[in-house]
């Protein structure tokens, strides 16, 4: 039997002092939710969908309720969630009537021979399978209605830009959310849940919901989750990239930050990433200013909002 691991991020950006105990608060409550599955034997599948379900619940995060607007002020979310064991992968795009947009992919992961659903057909696939659908001024709060009007008003000349801020520009925020475990079996997972980015076309896709790019599990290499600016992540496949980079003997420390690395030297991209191998080491970076992250394992449990390495 293998000892758990669990690992969750809330988001890699130039985080505002008075942001940071919201942040920390909301990853050490995923963490508390995934941990009590691993710890009464459950899977890593479970572990890490019910992390990323408290995130989503909590307003803190660009995930479920409180994510971004789009540009005609509406909430559109991306989820995955892969199992290491099989392979297998479930996945959401462009919802606008699910709360847990995680619970969805999972459904698919499941009970689909299909990996991928979008939009309405999404949201059918949900209700058919016992998800309740939602209004989406229901995933509506004014912080984000206010937080849209003002960019659109007062920041023409940065939408244009919108998807190459610079790293500590602390008015656009990537609050996407992600989660990685080792169960008692060996087995290991990852999930990732996004509201994308503020202003952004209807209908963009970013890197969180796409397999390889913003997560990837296999037990033959890693599980990952990434979070940021998504374009680049998505050109690199960075999830699976840093995986592969285990597979062939790497730390995952080490390869986390060399994922950051290259993410920068590339593409000019900013954002962070959470990697765990079966054999329960982990690495978390990022190169943001700031990233709300937790990780638990039998002998110790920490949360904060800067790492790089271990």
């Amino acid at each position: 039997m293998n000892n758990p691991v669990l690992v969750v991020h809330g988001g890699a950006w130039a985080m505002p002092d008075d942001m940071v105990d919201a942040h920390i608060h909301g990853v050490r409550n995923a963490l508390a939710a995934g941990w009590r599955v691993l710890e009464s034997g459950g899977s890593a599948l479970d572990a890490v969908e019910e992390a990323v379900v408290i995130m989503e619940d909590d307003e803190t995060f660009d995930a479920g309720r409180g994510s971004f607007l789009n540009r005609d002020g509406k909430v559109q979310l991306d989820a995955l969630i892969m199992d290491g064991a099989t392979l297998r992968a479930g996945g959401v795009g462009c919802v606008e009537r699910l709360r847990n947009p995680v619970r969805a992919a999972r459904k698919i992961l499941g009970e689909s021979p299909h990996v991928y659903f979008v939009a309405e057909g999404a949201e059918r696939f949900a209700a058919k399978h016992g998800i309740p659908l939602c209004k989406n001024e229901d995933l509506i709060i004014p912080r984000e209605v206010e937080r849209l009007r003002e960019y659109q008003k007062h920041s023409p000349e940065k939408m244009t830009d919108i998807f190459a801020p610079s790293s500590d520009d602390v008015t656009i925020s990537h609050d996407t959310v992600g989660a990685v475990a080792l169960d008692r079996n060996g087995n290991i997972a990852a999930a990732t849940s996004t509201g994308g980015t503020l202003n952004k076309a209807p209908g963009r896709l970013g890197d969180s919901s796409l397999i390889g790019c913003g997560c990837y599990a296999d037990n033959l290499s890693a599980a990952a989750s990434t979070t940021g600016w998504g374009e680049p992540i998505m050109k690199l496949v960075l999830a699976k990239w840093t995986a592969d980079r285990i597979a062939a003997g790497n730390l995952p420390e080490w390869a986390a930050q060399e994922a950051m690395n290259y993410l920068e030297q590339r593409l000019n991209g900013h954002g962070g990433i959470i990697v765990l191998n079966p054999a329960g080491q982990f690495g978390i970076a990022h190169n943001t200013p700031r990233m709300a992250w937790a990780y638990k394992t039998m002998a110790k449990e920490e949360a904060g909002i800067e790492r790089n390495g271990l």
